[in-house]
């Protein structure tokens, strides 16, 4: 089973690792251990690279098989032998562009939650742009610019994000857990990764976040459109 770094420590940028699987069919490797997140959650999959004696291979992306991690390696070039020692390193501006994008949507749905009690029926996001569906009946110019200022309010408040991996019977003792419309978690999934921003938010979410609320920046609403009868979309961009 691949150590997945990313899910305690989402700032590793660099790692050692151990060539454990060599897949042929998906041109890619499997590695005791590493910081590439797969995808998943609608935050796309990392790429960048590995180094093994001086020879460089470039990972287009990172995508989950069973309980491992396949990175896949551009196709024109051989991948490293079985056993090889690698350092990995993923694409850190990237990354962290997405890392920001992933915690200003869960500022965007604490606060909702918080003041209108709307659930998440659907999300997505790009290196600084995402966007989220919430149960709105109705929304307004008005109401987008009160959302817009106090998810920027809750910048300013640089609070602390926080990660933590809890049982499955003790994480779904927390009320409201699952913020989505859908109990997405499998039921094999026997630990749960909880992610909170303190005094504000507190979720199952197996992405990766800034430490602090502050590190997101400014956060603008892009756009706003009805999505069917009780679903709204609200699109956001940070700079």
């Amino acid at each position: 089973m691949t150590r997945l770094l990313y899910q305690t420590d989402s700032y590793i940028q660099h790692f050692p690792a151990i060539v454990t699987v060599v897949d042929i069919e998906n041109h890619g490797v499997e590695l005791d251990q590493t910081a590439f997140y797969p995808g998943g959650g609608g935050q796309p999959a990392d790429g960048g690279m590995l180094t093994c004696n001086d020879r460089i291979y470039l990972v287009q992306r990172a995508r989950k098989v069973g309980e491992n991690v396949l990175h896949v390696i551009e196709e024109d070039q051989p991948l490293p032998e079985l056993g090889s020692e690698v350092q990995g390193q993923i694409d850190w501006e990237r990354r962290y562009m997405l890392m920001r994008t992933h915690t200003a949507m869960h500022i965007l749905c604490g606060v909702i939650f918080r003041d209108y009690g709307a659930s998440v029926t659907g999300g997505d996001m790009d290196p600084l742009a995402g966007r989220m569906d919430f149960e709105f009946e109705t929304m307004q110019k008005e109401l987008v610019r009160t959302i817009e200022t106090a998810i920027n309010q809750e910048v300013v408040n640089a609070r602390s994000v926080r990660v933590d991996i809890l049982p499955r019977d003790v994480a779904f003792q927390i009320p409201d857990l699952i913020r989505t419309k859908i109990n997405l978690l499998p039921e094999g999934i026997l630990k749960v990764r909880v992610v909170e921003i303190e005094g504000l938010d507190l979720q199952a979410d197996g992405g990766t976040h800034v430490k602090n609320t502050a590190e997101v920046g400014r956060i603008r609403v892009v756009d706003y459109k009805s999505k069917g009868k009780i679903n709204k979309r609200i699109y956001v961009a940070l700079d």
